[in-house]
């Protein structure tokens, strides 16, 4: 019979006041977890009520102003306090230590430190709601961001906050794999979701620092008019998109690194198969890392940059798409003759695959010089984006909450319902973002509040997606939440995973091991060990004793 062990982190030590000052890695990741869910849900209702506006052409039930206001709220909100932290501040603080055989992190203190920045830059994005939110979008453009009345410095200033947060994230990450790996755990043994994480640390360590200083650069040209970024004072408006961009599309890959790395884990534990091409998984990860510095010029093609500049962003763009071929097509050699489960976990990363490889695809056409020039600020874009942000970065998000599921409560969901939802929300995605491909190659700009009748029926449709979409979260929040009350326990290694986090209890102890692990094969030698599920166990259990 699965038990689940009485003393565990989630009830030892007991009390609200234990968590608000506790050191543990496992309970700040799932402080951080609820606070991102709550965010989520935030971001999705103004999505939901963008969509409702977008339903038929011409005003229905919002002002034009308030639309602009909505759409900056659903992105900065998505981007700042969802996406950016969801992973690597969640799962990551949660499952890091567990994979290195780690009693914690290398800073515990710097940890919940980093947790509350989150809350406080949270608290400004609140308080910009009641002071009038921005109505700029999620990248602040000057001039408008200067001249608006619109609560830009309150909204700021969050970023501003959460951008530390980020940081002390990154630090921390980054001294952890380097310095508390357990005994006969080496670089080449590492679970690729460490090395997406490795790699993800070193760009939130190197690239926030620039939005910061970009931030407080705004801040100072709204309240002192220094004329950085105002023409009629010297400045260039367009500098700022440099500022801005230099640091934003690293950020892109702050999201969606390591969720590669979980769809690693996913793929190798679910078709029960030695991960194809390690090394190559590791080291794009690396060079992602490198080459999203290189890049940021292909958001400003129609800013007036240079023909030269302009051609040498649009080949390294090209560039950038040979690791994130390396990763998709040593998944699918993976999957290649695996013993597949088709589980929850494995289906949304195959969802990743399909809907990642269309982001990716699309991203190449927007790298074209001759091409983004016409599609530029179109749905096109729009659909692209989130082709790669939701298609990529959530549904791994999704498909590692529910593989880590139940090592993290120790209780199982209900599989079918789960299954379920995964195609209602992979259905509902692509009803509500391929259409934005067609509007966007028709040239229906992205941010109107209005539109042409020509482009009523593809609006239409995309907004009842976006219901489904949003039915199948909540379907999701549902049984998930039910799961941690009445699920039936997993066991230890439900999936008959390899790495360390399978060999501790399900929810983990406290101190995370009762002796230090020490590492003798590696994460995905499925080729020299197959190891039983708990699952496996009670189904062998009862057909015995039948």
């Amino acid at each position: 019979m699965i038990a689940i062990p009485e003393k565990n982190f989630l009830n030892e030590p007991r009390g609200l006041k234990s968590w608000l000052v506790t050191y543990d890695h496992k309970r700040i990741g799932l402080m951080y977890f609820f606070g991102i869910m709550f965010f989520f849900m935030l971001g999705g209702i103004f999505a939901m009520l963008l969509r409702l506006e977008l339903f038929n052409p011409g005003k229905d039930f919002i002002e034009a102003d308030t639309y602009n206001q909505f759409f900056t709220l659903h992105g900065a909100i998505m981007i700042f306090l969802f996406i950016i932290p969801s992973i690597p501040a969640a799962l990551g603080n949660i499952i890091l230590p567990l994979q290195l055989g780690a009693k914690d992190v290398a800073f515990p203190k710097l940890n919940l430190a980093s947790w509350y920045l989150y809350v406080i830059g949270a608290m400004f994005f609140i308080a910009s709601l009641v002071a009038g939110a921005a109505d700029t979008g999620w990248t602040f453009y000057t001039p408008y961001s200067i001249q608006t009345s619109t609560a830009v410095i309150m909204t700021g200033t969050g970023v501003f906050i959460l951008g530390f947060s980020s940081i002390f994230t990154g630090l921390n990450f980054i001294v952890t794999i380097h310095k508390l790996r357990a005994p006969g755990l080496t670089w080449f043994k590492l679970p690729l979701f460490v090395w997406g994480l490795y790699a993800t640390a070193i760009i939130q360590v190197l690239a926030t620092p620039v939005i910061g200083i970009t931030l407080v650069l705004l801040i100072l040209e709204r309240v002192a008019g220094i004329g950085i970024f105002d023409p009629a004072l010297g400045g260039d408006p367009v500098l700022f998109q440099h500022f801005f961009w230099f640091y934003s599309h690293p950020a892109v890959y702050i999201m969606i690194l390591p969720g590669m790395g979980i769809i690693s884990e996913l793929i190798s534990v679910h078709a029960t198969r030695k991960i194809f091409g390690y090394k190559p998984i590791a080291y794009s990860s690396l060079g992602i890392a490198l080459i999203s510095f290189l890049v940021w010029g292909h958001h400003m093609f129609t800013s007036g940059q240079s023909v030269f500049a302009a051609m040498v962003f649009s080949f390294l763009t090209f560039f950038v798409g040979i690791p994130s071929g390396i990763k998709v097509f040593n998944w699918v050699a993976t999957l290649y003759k695996g013993s597949i489960r088709f589980t929850t976990p494995m289906l949304y990363a195959l969802s990743f695959l399909i809907l990642f490889s269309i982001g990716g695809f699309t991203g190449i056409v927007l790298g074209t010089l001759s091409i983004d020039v016409h599609l530029h600020d179109t749905y096109f874009v729009v659909a692209h984006f989130h082709y790669v942000m939701m298609g990529g970065t959530v549904i791994a998000l999704l498909g590692g909450i529910h593989h880590w599921w139940p090592k993290i409560w120790g209780r199982m969901y209900n599989e079918t319902i789960a299954k379920i939802t995964c195609g209602i929300i992979f259905v509902g995605f692509n009803i509500t973002f391929f259409n934005q491909f067609i509007i966007g190659a028709k040239g229906m700009p992205r941010r109107y509040y209005d539109y042409s009748e020509a482009f009523h029926f593809n609006h239409a449709f995309s907004s009842i997606g976006a219901w489904l979409l949003g039915l199948g979260f909540v379907i999701m929040a549902i049984y998930l939440v039910h799961s941690i009350f009445k699920g039936k326990p997993a066991g230890d290694n439900p999936w008959g995973g390899l790495s360390l986090e399978w060999e501790t209890t399900s929810p983990p102890d406290p101190h995370n091991f009762h002796s230090i692990p020490v590492v003798e094969h590696g994460p995905y030698d499925y080729d020299k060990i197959i190891p039983k599920s708990a699952y496996q166990d009670e189904l062998e259990k009862a057909k015995a004793t039948a």
